[in-house]
């Protein structure tokens, strides 16, 4: 197997032979998606390990929020952790003190002035989350065309060195065809991860805002109560 991937004659299949007897826009089409495909794989697995750890971390804030007895004294705890759910905390908290300091306060207005902030602050978290996430679907939905074209250059080329050298013998274009038909596989190579990784983060994400909705509408109903207990006094 080895043998095959260094060996420099292109009869053999070799991806080094392939590419260095390719023409050399077959060969700009080729380093191009190579390296899209080390971008890709370098997303892929940051965000495979920034979702698992916001995953984790987010339901340990939960379990201690919903145990917590004193949520100022929880805000004061968690105030400057950067995970998206104590931020949705916080923006909660914030607003809840900006409605109801002063004498009177409007039950209605500050219903819906907690619901605005933690709803703009979730939709932000996940803006912030699914950052890099469209590299995934640009490299996924534009990789195999990139390919196409550098398949469809060298098998261009191909017919013009069957031209050239008036010879229609299968082994004379076999060698360019096999490597213009390379570029889509490097294309393809870049592209189905890709695709694979974005549908399965994009589904991750959608689970983390639906926790976040979640956990504003708890929070929310909770400040309400207090609201409430709080106007009767």
């Amino acid at each position: 197997m080895n043998e095959i991937m260094l060996n420099t004659d292109a009869t053999t299949l070799s991806p080094i032979a392939l590419f260095l007897q390719a023409d050399w826009v077959v060969k700009t089409v080729m380093i191009g998606l190579l390296a899209a495909s080390v971008w890709t794989w370098a997303v892929i697995l940051g965000f495979f390990f920034r979702l698992g750890a916001t995953r984790r971390k987010t339901a340990a804030f939960e379990r201690d929020f919903w145990k917590a007895e004193d949520i100022d004294a929880f805000h004061r705890l968690h105030n400057e952790s950067d995970l998206p759910i104590a931020r949705v905390f916080t923006a909660g908290v914030a607003e809840w003190r900006r409605s109801t300091v002063g004498g009177q306060v409007d039950r209605g207005g500050t219903r819906e002035r907690l619901a605005t902030a933690m709803g703009a602050a979730v939709a932000n978290e996940i803006d912030q989350l699914s950052d890099r996430l469209n590299i995934l679907a640009t490299v996924g939905s534009v990789a195999p065309f990139v390919g196409l074209f550098g398949t469809v250059w060298g098998i261009m080329r191909s017919f013009t060195g069957i031209a050239q050298a008036q010879n229609t013998s299968l082994a004379v274009v076999a060698p360019g065809i096999a490597e213009a038909l390379f570029a889509t596989a490097i294309g393809l190579f870049a592209a189905i991860p890709a695709v694979i990784a974005y549908n399965r983060f994009s589904h991750g994400i959608n689970r983390i805002e639906a926790r976040l909705n979640r956990f504003a509408d708890g929070f929310h109903a909770t400040l309400s109560r207090q609201l409430e207990s709080e106007v009767r006094r």
